[in-house]
C-alpha cells in the first residue's frame, strides 16, 4: 500500500474585512463600459426568480444541502457535464453556481479560452454599487482579475472561475448584489450602514458540512470527466478518515497533512480499516464554501495532480467548521 500527499496546503487568505470609506462617493458611478445585459432566459435570468419557477426550468432538486449564509443550495446533478447549484433564500433565487463542458451561461461558455473573454469585455477592478441607501466598491486584486474576475449583469454579479492551468473558463457563479455584500469575496469598502448576514440559530452546522462533502464530490467528478478521468465512486470509510482529519486539524489548530495524534495518511487510513492500493490527500482551510474550495484545488499545482490522477477509484470528504479534507484512493483488487 503507498500513500502519499502532495506537500502542499492551501488556505484562503482571503477573509476580507470591509473597510469604512467616508470619501466614498453618496452617488457612485455607473459601470456602463463593463455591464453586461440580464438576459431573458437561461441560467443567469434565474438570479432573483422564484423557487417555483427554478422548478419550471430545472425540475426538483436532487436534494436540498443548508448553508451559512441565509440560503439553501439546490442541487442538480444533471450528469457528468452539467453540474448546477442554485442558492434559494426566502423563495427566491440569490445565486446559481453551474459548471461542466455542456453549460452555457451566455455570453460566456464553460471551457471558452480566458483570453477570448478578456479581449471582448472590459474587466473592471473596481466595481460599485448601492444597495439600501449604503455605498460599496469590491477592489479586485491582480491574481482576482486573472483567476476570478467580477462582472455587472443586470443588478446582479456574475463571478467567472478560471482555470489558470489551461487558460479557460472553469466555472461560473451568479450572485446578487446583497448576497455578494455578505459574502465578500473580495476586499471592500463601504459608506453608510454595513449590511451584514445574520446567522440563522435554526442552521444544523453538521447538515452544512455533510453538504458540502457531497457537494465536493459532485464537483471533483465534474472536473475529472472534463479531462477526460473516470468519476470517482464515494467510499464511506474513507470519508469518515478524512472527517476525522479535518476535525482533528481545528481542534489542534494545526493545519498538516501530518497529525501528532492520528500521524501520517497511510497511519488513519490503517487505523480506519480501510484498504488501498495507493492513497492521496488534499487538504484546504478558509473558503466559504465547497466550489470555492474544489476550485483553489483545482488552480494549485499539487492538489490539481491528485483531484486529477487517474488511478483513483474512489473518494472520501471531510469537512469540519472550514477545514476540508479530500482522500482519493485506488481500492484493493483481490
Amino acid at each position: 500500500m503507498n500513500s502519499h500527499n502532495n506537500g502542499e496546503m492551501l488556505v484562503n487568505e482571503d477573509n476580507y474585512k470591509p473597510k469604512v470609506d467616508p470619501t466614498l462617493d453618496e452617488t457612485l458611478p455607473p459601470l456602463d463600459s463593463s455591464k453586461i445585459e440580464m438576459p431573458k432566459e437561461g441560467l443567469t435570468s434565474l438570479i432573483g426568480k422564484t423557487s417555483n419557477e427554478l422548478i419550471k426550468n430545472l425540475g426538483e432538486p436532487a436534494r436540498k444541502d443548508p448553508s451559512l449564509y441565509g440560503y439553501d443550495w439546490w442541487i442538480y446533478p444533471i450528469n457528468d457535464h452539467y453540474y448546477v447549484q442554485a442558492g434559494v433564500g426566502d423563495g427566491k433565487v440569490v445565486t446559481v453556481y453551474v459548471t461542466g463542458s455542456d453549460v452555457q451561461v451566455p455570453p460566456f461558455k464553460i471551457g471558452q479560452p480566458i483570453a477570448e473573454i478578456y479581449t471582448s469585455n472590459l474587466i473592471e477592478t473596481n466595481i460599485n454599487l448601492e444597495y439600501q441607501n449604503s455605498s460599496y466598491r469590491f477592489e479586485l486584486s491582480e491574481d482576482d482579475m486573472n483567476t476570478r474576475p467580477l462582472f455587472m449583469v443586470g443588478d446582479a454579479f456574475m463571478q467567472l472561475y478560471v482555470d489558470k492551468f489551461t487558460g479557460t473558463l472553469s466555472s461560473i457563479r451568479l450572485i446578487d448584489a446583497a448576497t455578494l455584500i455578505k459574502q465578500r469575496p473580495y476586499e471592500m469598502v463601504y459608506r453608510g450602514e454595513l449590511l451584514e448576514e445574520n446567522p440563522s440559530a435554526e442552521v444544523n452546522e453538521e447538515e452544512v458540512e455533510r453538504g458540502k462533502e457531497r457537494q465536493i464530490f459532485d464537483i471533483t467528478n465534474i472536473f475529472r470527466v472534463r479531462y477526460e478521468m473516470k468519476p470517482l465512486e464515494w467510499d464511506p470509510e474513507t470519508a469518515k478518515v478524512a472527517y476525522a482529519h479535518s476535525r482533528d486539524m481545528v481542534e489542534s489548530n494545526i493545519f498538516s497533512h501530518t497529525s501528532k495524534k492520528y500521524g501520517e495518511l497511510s497511519d488513519r487510513l490503517e487505523a480506519g480499516n480501510v484498504i488501498y492500493q495507493i492513497a492521496g490527500e488534499n487538504i484546504a482551510a478558509n473558503y466559504m464554501d465547497a466550489p470555492a474550495a474544489v476550485e483553489g484545488w483545482l488552480n494549485s499545482k499539487g492538489h490539481r495532480e491528485s483531484l486529477l490522477n487517474d488511478q483513483f477509484t474512489h473518494l472520501g470528504v471531510g469537512v469540519y467548521k472550514k477545514h476540508y479534507t479530500q482522500n482519493f484512493i485506488e481500492k484493493w483488487q483481490e
